[in-house]
């Protein structure tokens, strides 16, 4: 067992002696799933203002769908016991496999608390409780219900199914496992319909017959749709794994990478299911699942699967993760409301299907969304009540979920930062004369390909004049005037012209065109840190920061902002959260360092310059920047150890010119500072700069150091400064 890596949630650490180096936990032994019926949920008529009942069409969080019996079993000769999944960020456990019979309910019973009729009892949509007995009338609408299998072991469906026993009780009734006596494989059959009329059950599978279509690695197979008397069923792919609800049951809330990674890998099912016009309706944690080795995520229980704008049939969804329009019929913005809500429920433990039902708690009841303020704001966004407000596709939320996570990692694993969709790459490279917060070293936004005025943009990129590019701008809107990017391109044109009302005109323009484009506010914010208005600019970065929560080059901009203000606190969080995440990112490296030494934290900020890689075109002024921290000439605090680290990093720079004579005159003028407050007693070996540690050596260091600079001064009465400088310090001598 030693040598193997901890298996403990989040931690990742390895096995020694029994027990992880990390976490300090003997490793946890893999235990058997438990079975269990689904949750309760919602059906929603289509057109109807009132929500019903509170089941849902979903399996329960124990059911395993998917792949016939030849997988592997948990007693595959895997070597490690954790895999990488999340974009390659996070390890999560293996997972037994268990055999598919051992998974069947030995006594299949609805429990009384979770009996409930489907038709809404009064104008609330309230659903009547049917807790007295298992198969009756209901009491208050006199439609029939019924609770008990209606299919047994060793019954067989279509001539080719032959029922093995129960998995899971739904809002269409109970999930069955089965085996394909055809084809030799293990299969589910969900219910689709149960009436009195045979031909409404035939009618009702071949309404869902589009399902066949469905083809999707992280969406379990459909393989057929059969009757069998009143009831149709979808007969699908058996999944030989774990629901998440059924981890997040056993284990509590999740670790946010671990949440983050599931959720992340499922919205790729979602984008394809709404480029092919359907909605899932229903997601929550019962629905995907964790299966094969090594895991991977898989959507389940297609019975609630609607076309885009189906203007008929049934709506389902579960109390607590259902959006609050869902009831006016299902869209891809509800869709998406329903993972914000899975992914809230597997972070948090709160009260989400009664006091934050279409809202979340506060981060100061909820650490996980205190610790990391860009989760939250992906949240906030994803389940917003306005669908408009939400994110309005499915790739679009994965892009900025991805950022979240690189974010949640970013730490305790080496940094994967990728491309940006939606901004170019760090500029400080191309603006080394700034060294405090400006607008010039945001990175700009990258241009959409499928912009109608990108190819006049591309025409134009050689156009270096910013008058007569922006000549060139309004003779493009004239051309295409249906192009945003064109009149975003003019009002940072105007911006950088200093033509600030102007840039003012367009933006307005643009925003009334489209309201919900992030892009306009983004350019607001550069115009008011460029005008100086730091506080206005941290108000408007701000917001577009809760729209693209996932972005590295938003933060940078709050953070800016921040400095600007004066708060060096919340600059040099974000500073350090750009910084960490993508180590490119220069330009957060070094507003890092600046928070740090304005705040007197000297060996951070060290730290925070030494994050710029030696490959970096950066890397000297790195080097200077952290000599600069160490020497501290303005506090006068730095020790002399301290002072003989700035000398071996100025010697070691493979530089010369103004920078390093600079900071060999501020290291010898400190040194003589701290030689004349203390009686310093040093070896004789230890040198700054080559020379000993004594006062006339220090001041002829420090006169020599001046003279250079004088010669490297264009301006004459500076020069003439540094000479007198250098003559007053010379030390005194007697020839």
């Amino acid at each position: 067992m030693d040598g193997a890596t901890c298996t403990q949630p989040g931690c990742g650490g390895t096995i020694d002696g029994g027990f992880c180096n990390r976490c300090g936990l003997e490793p946890p032994n893999a235990g058997s799933a438990v079975m269990g019926t689904g949750d309760s949920g919602l059906m929603v008529g289509t057109g109807s203002a009132t929500i019903g009942s509170s089941r849902s069409a979903s399996l329960s969080s124990s059911s395993r769908l998917g792949a016939g019996s030849t997988r592997r079993t948990g007693s595959s000769t895997q070597s490690s016991s954790r895999k990488l999944i999340g974009l390659g960020l996070v390890a999560v456990p293996e997972l037994p496999q268990l055999a598919p019979e051992s998974v069947i309910i030995a006594n299949p019973q609805v429990p009384p608390n979770k009996r409930f009729c489907g038709n809404p009892d009064d104008a609330q949509g309230n659903p009547t409780p049917l807790t007295r007995r298992e198969v009756g009338f209901c009491p208050a609408c006199g439609k029939p219900y019924s609770f008990v299998p209606s299919l047994k072991p060793n019954d067989v469906v279509a001539d080719q199914y032959e029922v093995k026993g129960c998995l899971a009780y739904g809002g269409l009734g109970w999930v069955y496992l089965a085996k394909d006596t055809m084809l030799n494989r293990w299969v589910v059959l969900k219910g689709l319909l149960n009436t009195t009329d045979e031909s409404a059950a035939a009618a009702a599978v071949a309404e869902r017959q589009f399902l066949a279509a469905v083809k999707h690695p992280n969406i379990v197979g459909i393989y057929n749709f059969v009757t069998r008397g009143t009831e149709g069923f979808i007969v699908m792919e058996y999944v030989n794994g774990t629901s998440v609800k059924t981890l997040r049951k056993e284990r509590g809330p999740l670790p946010p990478a671990e949440a983050i990674a599931y959720v992340h890998r499922i919205l790729g099912a979602f984008a394809y299911l709404h480029g092919a016009g359907m909605v899932y309706c229903d997601m929550k944690p019962d629905n995907f699942m964790l299966e094969g080795v090594p895991p991977d995520v898989k959507l389940i229980d297609m019975g609630g699967v609607r076309r885009l704008h189906d203007p008929g049939g049934d709506i389902y969804g579960t109390r607590g993760y259902s959006a609050p329009e869902a009831a006016e019929g299902p869209t891809v913005a509800s869709d998406l409301y329903t993972i914000g809500r899975t992914l809230a429920v597997l972070l948090m433990e709160f009260r989400f299907q009664s006091v934050y039902e279409f809202d979340l708690p506060p981060p100061v009841e909820q650490e996980v969304l205190a610790r990391h303020d860009s989760l939250h704001r992906f949240l906030l966004k994803a389940t917003q009540r306005d669908p408009n407000l939400r994110f309005q596709s499915a790739d679009e939320m994965a892009d900025q979920l991805a950022g979240v996570l690189r974010e949640v990692v970013a730490g305790t694993s080496l940094p994967k930062p990728v491309e940006s969709t939606h901004f170019q790459g760090d500029v400080l490279a191309m603006n080394e004369e700034l060294d405090s917060p400006s607008h010039k070293l945001l990175p700009d936004l990258k241009v959409r390909a499928d912009d109608p005025g990108a190819a006049y943009l591309l025409w134009i990129a050689g156009a270096s004049d910013l008058r007569r590019r922006a000549v060139m701008l309004n003779e493009g809107i004239h051309i295409s005037p249906d192009s945003r990017e064109l009149r975003l391109r003019l009002a940072r044109n105007m911006i950088e012209l200093e033509s600030y009302a102007k840039a003012v005109e367009v933006l307005d323009r643009a925003e009334k065109e489209d309201p919900f484009d992030w892009r306009v506010a983004w350019y607001r914010g550069y115009s008011l840190l460029a005008q100086g208005e730091a506080a206005a600019a941290y108000t408007v970065f701000d917001q577009v920061y809760n729209e693209m929560p996932g972005e590295p080059a938003v933060k940078l901009a709050v953070a800016m902002a921040a400095e600007a203000t004066g708060d060096d606190v919340t600059a040099g969080r974000l500073y350090d959260l750009v910084s960490t995440t993508d180590p490119s990112f220069d330009t957060a490296t070094f507003g890092l360092a600046r928070c740090l030494s304005r705040g007197g934290k000297r060996a951070e900020a060290v730290a925070a310059y030494q994050r710029v890689s030696a490959s970096s075109s950066l890397h000297t002024r790195a080097q200077i920047g952290m000599a600069r921290v160490m020497i501290d000439l303005n506090g006068g605090a730095s020790s002399m150890d301290e002072l003989c680290s700035a000398s071996s990093v100025i010697d070691a720079m493979a530089a010369e010119g103004r920078d390093v004579f600079e900071l060999r005159a501020e290291l010898f003028e400190s040194a003589l500072r701290l030689l004349a407050g203390q009686n310093i007693r040093r070896p004789e070996a230890v040198r700054l700069l080559g020379r000993s540690l004594d006062e006339t050596s220090l001041r002829r260091g420090l006169e020599e150091s001046l003279r250079f600079l004088a010669r490297l001064e264009p301006h004459r009465p500076r020069q003439i400064a540094l000479v007198d400088r250098a003559n007053r310090i010379r030390p005194i001598t007697w020839t």
